[in-house]
């Protein structure tokens, strides 16, 4: 909704709100400035009769009343527009006021933080925080990429978009048109999912990975949104979790510490470097890429090899 719209609607609602008597189309002209700058009659009409009817779908309750001199007024009474008290239990609070604290970022930190405070106006008891005993240990979801707020609202939306994104052994970005479906934090870093137009397949993209601005695109879905979408085990597959072989590697000493965790044995080589073995599936290359130097593939061959061969890429773009 454009801004002026939005503050047409406000100030449209505040006005028939604050009122004791119906008010007429004429003085609601005259109240607000939008409806002065309208021009003729006919365009201030049409304005004002849609405004009316955003405001009672938004479920604002507007009478319409005839008074003595056979005018039409209008008014929303507040008792009509009062919400009913907000009543909750203190487990709900407790979940309410986590699900506040854990946006430290982005656009939703803000409004999170009003929530926060709305409900504890309405009567969410200051003593239920649940972090209050423990603030050490609170959580936060880190929101860094500037992707993350447009394909946010994309997803809750449904509008595709546009964004070039590369890949982990690609020199250059490439154009890629999405029908994004879900976002989750895995391990620190943020992954969309989504129905790549292009490839005509669901597909994940790392938001670090994505360059310069996504960009909304007209139209519907052409893909159906699948009900549960699998974003942390899909990525948790390609990253090597979900392992069915095992890799002998170099490493250098006081480097690779994620390596580390995962290994099953590690040998000191001397020369300040270390021989590790580790349990990985698929995806693993890209994820041995990120280390650089730090890490050599002994075996098997062909994780060598692709690992090569994304260095190369990189190297050459």
């Amino acid at each position: 909704m454009a801004i002026a719209k939005a503050e047409r609607l406000m100030n449209l609602a505040l006005c028939l709100l604050g009122t004791r008597r119906p008010l007429s189309k004429r003085e609601l002209r005259g109240s607000i400035e939008a409806y002065l700058e309208a021009g003729s009659d006919d365009s201030f009409n049409r304005m004002f009769e849609r405004d009316k009817d955003d405001l009672r779908e938004l479920g604002l309750v507007i009478e319409t009343v005839e008074n003595l001199d056979g005018d039409v007024g209008y008014l929303a009474r507040r008792d009509s527009n009062r919400l009913p008290p907000v009543t909750l239990d203190a487990e709900e609070a407790a979940a309410l006021g986590l699900a506040a604290k854990v946006w430290q970022q982005a656009r939703l930190a803000g409004a999170a933080s009003g929530a926060l405070q709305k409900l504890r106006a309405a009567g969410l008891p200051e003593e239920v925080d649940p972090y209050e005993p423990h603030s050490a240990l609170e959580p936060r979801i880190p929101v860094h990429e500037a992707a993350f707020e447009p394909l946010m609202l994309a997803c809750r939306d449904r509008r595709p978009v546009v964004f070039e994104y590369r890949k982990a052994n690609a020199a250059r970005p490439e154009a890629r048109h999405v029908e994004p479906w879900a976002l989750e934090c895995w391990r620190g870093h943020w992954y969309l999912a989504g129905w790549d137009r292009d490839r005509g397949a669901e597909r994940l993209f790392r938001l670090s990975r994505i360059t310069g601005k996504v960009r909304s695109r007209a139209g519907k879905f052409t893909a159906e949104v699948p009900d549960v979408v699998t974003v942390r085990e899909t990525v948790a597959s390609w990253a090597g979790e979900i392992a069915d072989r095992s890799a002998k590697l170099r490493l250098r000493a006081g480097a690779g510490y994620p390596l580390r965790a995962k290994a099953t044995s590690v040998r000191e080589l001397g020369d300040g470097w270390d021989e590790l073995e580790i349990p990985y599936g698929h995806g693993m290359d890209a994820w041995l890429v990120e280390f650089g130097p730090d890490v050599v593939v002994l075996e098997p061959a062909e994780l060598r090899a692709d690992v090569v061969d994304r260095l190369r890429a990189v190297a050459t773009g």
